[in-house]
């Protein structure tokens, strides 16, 4: 996976400045991009381009997240998260989802708005193409691998009950 960095390494962002409480009326993921981050970023869904990376600081999407906050994400068009540490209800939220976050404080420390990012998931590494350089972070088990492949929890768990009855 290749984007572009959006850079907002403050830590505690909350799942509330990821999407507002009010807009959290709908579950249309594009509809909630449009105002993904903008309690931190009021401009955020007009310059973020499908694909593109968000790399945030610690505990990223603490307080009371819900759903709403990674599917604003993905709606916005961010492919994936890479911060110094997440909530836990948020990296749950976003595994079940089907959705990229990885834990990586060095390529946090090293990348800046615009760079090109490349996640490495077999790997375990974050490249920042734009400086060079290659920061390891501690790879995905593999059940939280097929979880992202399937396309999130639920599509885990429909592939294993349509594969043991036809079995």
């Amino acid at each position: 996976m290749r984007g572009r960095a959006h850079v907002h390494s403050r830590a505690g962002i909350r799942g509330d400045e990821i999407i507002p409480v009010r807009f959290q009326n709908t579950d249309d993921e594009a509809e909630l991009g449009k105002h993904a981050l903008l309690g931190v970023d009021a401009g955020f869904a007009q310059r973020v381009a499908r694909g593109d990376i968000l790399v945030a600081g610690e505990d990223f999407g603490c307080g009371s997240p819900r759903e709403h906050a990674v599917w604003a994400l993905r709606g916005a068009g961010v492919a994936a998260v890479v911060a110094r540490s997440f909530s836990g209800v948020f990296f749950r939220n976003a595994l079940n989802n089907g959705f990229l976050v990885v834990e990586c404080p060095a390529a946090v420390e090293r990348t800046a708005t615009g760079d090109l990012l490349e996640i490495g998931l077999q790997e375990g590494v974050v490249k920042n193409l734009t400086k060079g350089e290659a920061f390891k972070f501690v790879p995905f088990t593999p059940f939280a691998m097929e979880v992202l492949e399937a396309g999130g929890l639920l599509p885990y768990v429909l592939r294993q009950t349509t594969g043991a009855s036809s079995a």
